[in-house]
């Protein structure tokens, strides 16, 4: 077994005497041993291709398992005799905590007031009042784990919830309806993998039929999200958004979003708080124990 921390050695729990377990931090880094003897794989956090081009060299590979919730690197680029495992659930409370915090931050004007303290300026007759998450109209586009963990934290704020999925269910819209549930939020959360068919979910259409002053919150990918478009709503002062992930990624000193009007961003910090790492490597204890015992592993990506 391969991993991507040296800490995962101490974070993995009891293995099995059979399991060896090294580490190799990245795509450069010196491999530990033979790769055509590795069966079990942790990828470093958020892999690149130079990182998924490193199969061609484990010839043994059985399992893939990811620290991460989302596998869009990782799409089309594993042979048959290897399974994907995604770390669904391990991110759920800090990527959730994130998105109520962007969205809290925004509404109150937290940004406005760092920039003033920042000038030790005291800057209630610029910026009260503030407006208030509670009562707004709240659109989860996205019914997983992470959804799921962010209607429960948004549901004190007395808000309203909707919520979006792939295909509809009980208490759950589909993606098709959309067009319909847009002009009615108040706050638009994208929390969905990305795909072929969530890549460029956000374009101009979408972007046309949020209401007016209506905020869009991405704690997903950066490509669902057309970045053009959407600065063209910025500067027309249609929509503001708070963005943990962008496209590109990241972002260039000069690009425009840095300096668009009503933006929030943060360099794709919502997964990882000081302690994922243990959270993420104790899965991945459970799982290894699981592969080593003939036991089914969880969070299998199947046709991803």
């Amino acid at each position: 077994m391969w991993i991507a921390h040296e800490v995962g050695l101490t974070l993995l729990g009891e293995l099995p005497a059979e399991v060896t377990v090294e580490v190799l931090a990245g795509a450069d880094a010196p491999m530990p041993s033979d790769p055509a003897g590795v069966e079990f794989w942790v990828p470093p956090f958020l892999s690149s291709g130079s990182v998924v081009q490193l199969v061609e060299k484990l010839t043994g590979l059985r399992v893939v398992q990811l620290l991460s919730a989302g596998a869009d690197a990782w799409t089309g680029r594993l042979p048959e005799s290897v399974t994907l495992y995604d770390a669904r659930g391990v991110h759920s409370a800090s990527t959730s905590e994130w998105i109520v915090t962007a969205i809290l931050s925004y509404l109150r004007d937290f940004p406005a007031f760092a920039r003033h303290q920042a000038a030790r300026t005291w800057s209630y007759a610029q910026h009260a009042p503030t407006d208030e998450l509670t009562g707004k109209r709240v659109l989860i586009v996205g019914s997983g784990a992470i959804g799921e963990a962010t209607a429960a934290r948004l549901a004190p704020f007395e808000v309203s919830l909707t919520r979006v999925a792939r295909t509809a269910r009980p208490g759950v819209h589909g993606v098709d309806e959309l067009p319909e549930l847009l002009p009615e939020a108040d706050v638009v959360v994208l929390i969905v993998p990305l795909t072929a068919q969530t890549t460029g979910l956000v374009d101009a259409d979408f972007l046309a039929r949020m209401r007016d002053g209506a905020l869009l919150v991405n704690a997903a990918r950066g490509r669902l999200v057309d970045t053009e478009a959407l600065l063209e709503r910025l500067r027309a002062g249609r929509v503001r958004a708070a963005l943990d992930v962008t496209d590109p990624e990241p972002l260039a000193d000069g690009h425009p979003l840095w300096s668009a009007p009503g933006v929030l961003i943060t360099p794709h910090v919502a997964g990882a708080p000081i302690r994922w790492r243990a959270r993420a490597y104790r899965f991945v204890g459970d799982q290894l124990r699981r592969y080593a015992s003939g036991e089914p592993l969880r969070n299998v990506r199947a046709g991803y």
